[in-house]
């Protein structure tokens, strides 16, 4: 019997390690992934946001959080240039946000769009004035 003890104390040990060293998952790990059309604005190196008719995103800071995934690919005719090279454009993403922190976790794809579709849409009027 004591061995029998012994055996389920030591399993109970075990599991108790395994679970203890897993990493904890952030409370969006599982964020599904959802499409959205809005401006994309790079104002700076390193430094996107991401704002559609719900929210500001935010994709990248510099020397910050910076979000999983390749960013939209703009032609000059989809691109306003504010800074040099950089500046905002029209964009759909699939991607997975954490809708507390608003934060952009994940861009799985994204498609530049004409400047008139973000222009057009009275949802995104509201962000003009962050271009």
């Amino acid at each position: 019997m004591t061995i029998l003890r012994a055996f389920a104390l030591l399993t109970v040990i075990i599991i108790a390690v395994v679970a203890a060293a897993r990493p904890a998952e952030s409370p969006d790990s599982g964020a599904a992934v959802e499409t959205r059309c809005g401006w994309f604005s790079n104002p700076t190196p390193a430094n996107a946001w991401f704002l559609d008719g719900t929210a500001e995103w935010t994709v990248a800071i510099q020397g910050g959080h910076q979000a999983e995934g390749d960013w939209p690919s703009f032609k000059s005719g989809q691109w306003v240039k504010t800074n040099g090279n950089y500046g905002y454009g029209c964009a759909c993403l699939q991607l997975r946000v954490d809708k507390q922190s608003h934060e952009v976790l994940e861009i799985k794809s994204s498609q530049a769009r004409p400047l008139s579709q973000c222009r057009r849409d009275p949802a995104l009027k509201k962000w003009h004035r962050k271009l």
